[in-house]
């Protein structure tokens, strides 16, 4: 359940970060509580799909929640733990003919984060489908949230503003036939093929999100970032809101690149784009400092 300097960078989408001092690895919410009780400040995270980790690792404590990854479905509702990999579910909930996540299946990360985020593509978002969660609070332990309470607008939940995590999801779904659902799939896939990089391609999905009634992607590709290279990451020439990393990037080589893309942005615009990527280190003076600017800690 702990790990000791552990290596996260084979984790992570980006395939960047160094070695963090403390990681737990909690398979019931039982485990999170009794370790978030003796580490009051560890960081949460899930399938680190849009989190930067430091090159310079993360003296902290970290608890991952792929472990906690229970799935339970009853007539048209789904109950899945924080751990679920979004594809997972999307398909699961195929096969039973239920509709509402199609939008999840080419998701790299997990339902925590998912309803961290308010996540969603295709028309279709967390929001929608979502009936309560479990969430840990400091100060009362386990509570449940409904949707109201979560309080989702774009690409955020009450999650965000307080230091809650999300252990386990309900959703309501709606009954259909397989071959709508899959056919809904196919779109959503077809659609991440043509404008996303694939997830071969160390990324960790879109950058910034996109300013109300604007596209991010928009903005960037007229400030002419398309291709603009720092160390070993670039950004991806067919799309401006994706970073790759070609193989050898590290994490500073990342927030320079998102520093130069919001600089131009804002020069160019008087746009202030706002992260989609979290960042988990402190250990660098020059990253503490971009990150601050980007509003990233």
């Amino acid at each position: 359940m702990l790990e000791t300097d552990f290596d996260i960078k084979k984790m992570t989408s980006f395939r960047i970060g160094g070695k963090i001092a403390r990681m737990y690895f909690p398979a019931t919410i039982e485990e999170f509580i009794e370790i978030k009780t003796k580490e009051p400040d560890a960081f949460v995270g899930g399938n680190f799909s849009n989190i930067l980790v430091s090159s310079d690792g993360y003296n902290g404590a970290v608890i991952c929640t792929k472990k906690i990854d229970t799935i339970k479905f009853s007539g048209n509702m789904v109950i899945a733990g924080a751990g679920v990999r979004g594809t997972k579910l999307s398909k699961l909930a195929l096969e039973h003919s239920l509709s509402g996540l199609e939008f999840m299946v080419a998701f790299p990360g997990s339902v925590g984060g998912e309803v961290f985020m308010n996540a969603g593509a295709h028309g279709q978002m967390i929001a929608d489908v979502f009936k309560s969660a479990k969430v840990y609070c400091p100060e009362k332990g386990i509570i449940t949230l409904t949707g109201e309470d979560m309080e989702f607008s774009y690409r955020t939940s009450v999650c965000q503003k307080k230091p809650y995590s999300v252990l386990e999801a309900e959703f309501i779904l709606t009954p259909s036939t397989a071959d709508k659902i899959q056919e809904k799939m196919n779109e959503n896939l077809s659609f991440r093929q043509n404008k996303q990089p694939s997830l071969t391609l160390p990324n960790c999905g879109s950058t910034f999100r996109n300013p109300e009634g604007d596209s991010a992607g928009r903005l960037l590709d007229e400030a002419g970032v398309k291709g603009l290279k720092i160390g070993g990451a670039h950004v991806w020439e067919n799309h401006a809101n994706f970073i790759i990393n070609d193989g050898n990037a590290s994490s500073l080589d990342i927030l320079m690149l998102m520093d130069e893309m919001y600089s131009r942005v804002k020069e160019r615009f008087n746009v202030e784009l706002k992260p989609e990527v979290r960042y988990l280190g402190g250990n660098n003076e020059k990253e503490v400092e971009i990150c601050r600017k980007l509003n990233l800690i």
